[in-house]
């Protein structure tokens, strides 16, 4: 059963090391009626999570430090916020990052980002049942 959520409702998470895409990703969808905090690393983003309700993640996989594999990991092993939906950012080929990744996400998004793809998979994904993600492992 899908549940419908409002844009002008959802907090979306965007973690990337890059200064210039968070702004980006913060103009398109803050534009699109979508709340946005961005960070700049895996251990920023895990902080903000412990301590705030978000709807979504949009996760770079390759940062400094702990990448969006172990990111993703984690979340998905804490009780309280394992059902967060994630959507992974990068330029790496689909295969590839299924080949890495041990977590269930809600898609993968390829970088450069084109802004239609983003937003209709960022719709999808506040849309769907966030238990229900698919395995890229």
């Amino acid at each position: 059963m899908s549940q419908k959520i409002n844009n002008k409702n959802s907090h979306i998470l965007v973690c990337d090391d890059c200064h210039v895409t968070c702004f980006l990703l913060e103009t398109i969808l803050e534009t699109n009626g979508y709340q946005v905090t961005t960070v700049l690393c895996g251990e920023e983003a895990l902080q903000k999570i412990a301590f705030q309700k978000f709807d979504l993640l949009l996760l770079d996989v390759t940062m400094p430090g702990m990448d969006g594999y172990e990111v993703a990991y984690r979340i998905q092993q804490n009780h309280s916020c394992k059902c967060l939906p994630i959507l992974l950012l990068s330029g790496y080929e689909e295969d590839t990052i299924k080949k890495k990744c041990q977590a269930k996400v809600a898609g993968i998004i390829r970088k450069p980002v084109d802004m239609n793809v983003l937003l209709a998979d960022v719709k999808q994904a506040l849309q769907s049942c966030h238990c229900d993600q698919i395995s890229v492992a």
